[in-house]
């Protein structure tokens, strides 16, 4: 997907801003809403830079004048919905509530966007919505005690399984078929499930008990749960005074 060999020394974010010619009519933020519009609607194999211009009825030109390549576009519009996610600034709220309102919007964000999980760890996110919440993050991180490279590792923990829990949920939700719920997915598995059920006995009788659970609440319910397991497990390593090597 990525054209360029180092997206970091070619990033939309290093390079100083163009001044070739007059500025077009069409804005910066418009241009980014109409890419971020493709992009819900096609995902990333269905957004080009010939496609944007013809949506914004404006031709590439437009979108070229502020961007050189399609990459930089979409460091853009990754910078654009970060900027969706709230984080309580330092002192507003205690570490825990602050970093759960972050792993929670995160999901949400990802989400509402299912292709923005390919562009982590593909495009940078330097820009001034992603360097925001990486502040607040440190900030509260910091404020709740952990120094040094800790606040880098128990960032990234939380990161990374928010990333990985929303788009495992996100291909989850793809795979339905149109219209129809994670519930009524769950009740055309019963049969299957009922009659594999009773050749794994551990399995089967954790089935049997949960027989009513509702997979649309499930996720939610299944993602708060492993948010407040790995908040305790930090917070327990910062009781035991935050040392370095493994427990």
């Amino acid at each position: 997907m990525s054209s360029n060999a180092d997206p970091l020394a070619n990033s939309v974010w290093t390079r100083p801003p163009r001044s070739r010619g007059a500025q077009p009519t069409l804005s910066r933020e418009q241009i980014v809403r109409t890419a971020i519009e493709l992009l819900d609607e096609k995902g990333l194999d269905g957004l080009s830079m010939r496609r944007l211009g013809s949506r914004l009825a404006a031709g590439a030109t437009s979108a070229y004048w502020y961007v050189a390549t399609k990459d930089e576009l979409l460091e853009l519009v990754l910078d654009e919905v970060m900027g969706e996610i709230e984080v309580p600034e330092v002192g507003a709220a205690d570490w825990r509530t602050a970093a759960a309102a972050l792993a929670h919007g995160l999901r949400a964000m990802i989400l509402r966007h299912p292709w923005v999980a390919g562009l982590f760890g593909v495009r940078p996110a330097m820009g001034p919505n992603a360097m925001r919440m990486s502040d607040r993050m440190v900030g509260v991180l910091i404020a709740a005690g952990f120094t040094g490279m800790p606040v880098a590792y128990a960032s990234s923990l939380l990161m990374s399984h928010v990333i990985g829990s929303a788009t495992m949920e996100s291909a989850w939700r793809r795979s339905l078929a149109p219209g129809k719920t994670a519930n009524e997915a769950v009740e055309d598995m019963r049969p299957y499930i009922d009659d594999v059920a009773a050749r794994y006995p551990d399995y089967g009788g954790w089935w049997r008990e949960n027989r009513d659970l509702d997979a649309d609440r499930l996720q939610d319910e299944g993602f708060a749960f492993a948010v407040e397991r790995l908040l305790d497990g930090l917070q327990s390593w910062l009781d035991r005074g935050g040392e370095a090597g493994p427990a």
